[in-house]
């Protein structure tokens, strides 16, 4: 069930202390990083500032969560 949150505040990415920490995450293995990257975007996902890993990037969907998107290398 989903509902609307009183007060909701959306995760911070990074983690930071005394912020919203991200209540779920998704991994999502893409092909592509750049294009898989550019449709999320299109769709409504913000990239995040800070982007560990060179093989994967990090984006927010539409109400501040985040998910990554990772190089399927296989």
């Amino acid at each position: 069930m989903f509902q609307r949150a009183e007060g909701y505040r959306p995760p911070v990415w990074p983690p930071a202390e005394g912020e919203q920490r991200p209540m779920m995450h998704f991994d999502f293995q893409v092909g592509d990083l750049d294009s898989a990257a550019a449709e999320a975007v299109t769709l409504g996902a913000k990239l995040a500032k800070s982007q560990p890993q060179k093989n994967v990037r990090v984006l927010f969907d539409p109400a501040g969560h985040p998910f990554c998107l990772c190089l399927d290398e296989g």
